[in-house]
């Protein structure tokens, strides 16, 4: 196809070397055998240039990628392995510090209820004694208060039937201001 290309150029540049001008130096035909060597020369030059050297380290290249592509996707998957084993143990070791600091939480609460009950029932052992302290001296109070009160009425009755002329015994009005009391 190129040799036919080229001779229909040869034959063109010869119509125009008729008419009087010059064809353009390349494609005038004696120079068409030359051009040809030398374009199978360059071609064969870069057909085993391209093969035996750029091709083999493009492709050792591309092998090295590969390879180093695959190296990294397989560091990556067990770096990633490794990822999850260490979230799966850092979610037992919380799962693990939750549970002991809820127990240290129970713990701490039911001893704080058995001192909050130690201490109620001291407080409460503490309010008895002094209630019952308390109604040992009101009973103590009033019982001499109810003297007091016996000896003031009498005192009382005795003015006021001092006033309306009446005398009685002491005894007398001390008998009847306690039967009056009971």
């Amino acid at each position: 196809m190129l040799i036919a290309l080229l001779a229909e150029t040869a034959a063109h540049g010869a119509e125009h070397g008729a008419a009087g001008k010059p064809p353009f130096p390349p494609f005038e035909t004696w120079h068409m055998p030359s051009q040809l060597f030398w374009l199978a020369v360059l071609f064969s030059i870069l057909y085993l240039t391209m093969s035996r050297v750029i091709l083999p380290k493009l492709s050792d290249t591309l092998e090295k990628r590969s390879d180093r592509i695959a190296s990294d996707l397989d560091q990556a998957a067990r770096l990633n392995d490794q990822a999850t084993e260490a979230q799966q143990a850092l979610e037992l070791r919380i799962a693990q510090a939750k549970s002991k600091a809820r127990e240290t939480s129970d713990k701490a609460r039911g001893k704080m209820d058995a001192e909050m009950a130690a201490e109620t029932a001291r407080v409460d052992a503490e309010l008895e004694k002094k209630l019952a302290a308390a109604d040992t001296r009101i009973s103590s109070l009033r019982a001499d208060a109810m003297k007091n009160v016996e000896q003031i009425a009498v005192d009382a009755a005795d003015v006021i039937l001092g006033r309306f002329g009446v005398s009685v015994s002491k005894a007398e009005l001390k008998k009847a201001v306690t039967t009056a009391m009971e």
